[in-house]
């Protein structure tokens, strides 16, 4: 993922990105009071605990790093 296009004083994030179709797409990030959801295309969302969210961070982190290699 690229730098966040938009940031609402820490609360709200979207990039932009490209689905496996080479469609523009977004996927927000918001900050919702103890809770983080992921809102992608097209209006699906996702609430995770702040848990939830610790893993996906991990498992991002391990995807980034496959990917590099």
């Amino acid at each position: 993922m690229r730098t966040p296009l938009t940031a609402e004083p820490d609360r709200r994030w979207t990039w932009e990105f490209r689905d496996l179709s080479h469609a523009r797409r977004d996927l927000s990030v918001l900050a919702d009071r103890d809770r983080v959801v992921l809102a992608g295309p097209p209006g699906d969302a996702a609430v995770l605990s702040s848990d939830a969210v610790g893993r996906l961070s991990s498992a991002l982190r391990a995807a980034a790093e496959q990917a590099r290699k």
